[in-house]
């Protein structure tokens, strides 16, 4: 019986990152119509760990229910967009400077790589663009060593990411020179220079945003 639990709740994990995924790459767009039984059939798992997946995004404000009391995958506007990127200028500058004096030179290391790869490379995929952006902001929320910091800034990140992957307004390249700067930053272990780069980072980012519009 144990054992089944678990693995009923590992596999709801499993289901759960699937559809996080799809819904921060825009496959399920908001506005979409959440169908129990066709996501579990195409995801190939039973009903009860498609409810517990569904379940946690509709708590993270991800899935909202509709006039008609339907589950709809959430429209992120403009007013969530820029509520988010707030909170984000709020936290991750602080992130940053208390992530420069404790994450790991490794794991700098790792970054700076990541980022030269992108940067040599002419039209990298969008999915690796993102899987950058993703480990930067993710390493930085750790490294500050405030859980409570951590989980708030990956929550207003997925608001932010949903608005610019829907709308397509992210860059092929966006921001290389401004996470140079972060992660110089970072290897220097300067805490102002680390809350510096990443304040210019962010509001550069709600500028390119703003000038869409």
């Amino acid at each position: 019986m144990v054992e089944s639990a678990a693995a009923n709740k590992s596999l709801a994990d499993e289901t759960y990152d699937a559809l996080l995924e799809e819904i921060l790459a825009a496959r399920l767009a908001g506005g979409t119509v959440v169908q129990e039984r066709r996501l579990a059939e195409r995801l190939g798992v039973s009903r009860s760990p498609m409810r517990d997946a569904l379940g946690r995004l509709e708590g993270q404000g991800l899935l909202i229910r509709n006039d008609k009391g339907v589950l709809t995958v959430r429209i992120i506007t403009l007013t969530d967009y820029l509520n988010a990127i707030s909170v984000r200028m709020l936290l991750e500058p602080t992130a940053a400077a208390l992530a420069a004096e404790a994450i790991d030179a490794a794991e700098v290391k790792r970054l700076a790589e990541m980022l030269e790869a992108l940067d040599a490379d002419p039209d990298p995929e969008p999915a690796v663009v993102w899987a950058f952006d993703d480990a930067l902001h993710d390493s930085i929320g750790a490294a500050s060593g405030n859980p409570f910091m951590a989980e708030t800034i990956v929550r207003m990140r997925r608001y932010t990411t949903i608005f610019e992957r829907q709308r397509k307004l992210a860059q092929r390249k966006p921001g290389l020179e401004d996470h140079q700067a972060i992660l110089r930053a970072l290897a220097a272990r300067d805490p102002q220079a680390a809350r510096e780069a990443m304040t210019i980072h962010l509001d550069q980012v709600r500028r390119n945003v703003l000038a869409t519009y």
